[in-house]
């Protein structure tokens, strides 16, 4: 995400790619800003600044090189902002507490996780996905909603890479725990998962 300072000429084309980056992003920031904070209003509210910021930005003669990115980084932190009235455990305190070393999740390969989220009913998931807490909540959002890798999950919410595969993991753990929990019969996805392991 190069940005520096430029040109009229240049600024003007900065000024377009803004118009198409918000026609093509504004319903994908607005989903992403529903799911992670649950009213509908605050997230029309959210985007909008995002974009005010993003455009302010652009008129002081800044150079975006890619929207999608900058625009989800600006709105996710708004949305930080959002959450800081209401604290949380952070996931690095929950490891230093527990004494777990982060490097030591060998098996959090990306097919582990894939296969794991194959397995998680996806309209109980969405529904249940509300009382996840917010740091499992917002990678898994950012993962499987917005389809972002972890290395860019990673530069997004400025956390290390093995963190977020780490949250990613736990998240869908719990996630799928929560779903087995409200099913006393667990589907047959899960019935397979849980006998080939």
């Amino acid at each position: 995400m190069a940005r520096q300072k430029q040109t009229t000429a240049a600024k003007g084309n900065q000024e377009a790619r803004f118009l198409e980056a918000f026609e093509e992003y504004a319903d994908a920031l607005f989903r992403h800003a529903a799911l992670r904070v649950s009213n509908r209003e605050r997230s029309i509210d959210l985007v909008h600044d995002a974009y005010t910021k993003v455009w302010g930005y652009v008129r002081d003669g800044h150079h975006i090189e890619s929207f999608r990115p900058f625009l989800y980084k600006v709105l996710n932190n708004l949305i930080i902002d959002e959450y800081r009235k209401i604290r949380e455990v952070s996931l690095d305190a929950l490891l230093e507490q527990e004494g777990i070393d982060e490097g030591s999740f060998a098996e959090l390969s990306e097919s582990t996780v894939e296969a794991l989220a194959a397995t998680i009913d996806g309209r109980q998931a969405f529904a249940l996905l509300k009382t996840l807490p917010d740091q499992y909540r917002e990678v898994i959002i950012l993962r499987f909603v917005d389809q972002l890798g972890p290395r860019e999950i990673s530069e997004l919410i400025e956390e290390n890479e093995n963190t977020i595969s780490v949250r990613i993991h736990r998240g869908l753990k719990l996630l799928r725990a929560k779903i087995e929990a409200a099913n006393p019969t667990p589907p047959a996805a899960l019935k397979r998962r849980t006998t080939t392991t």
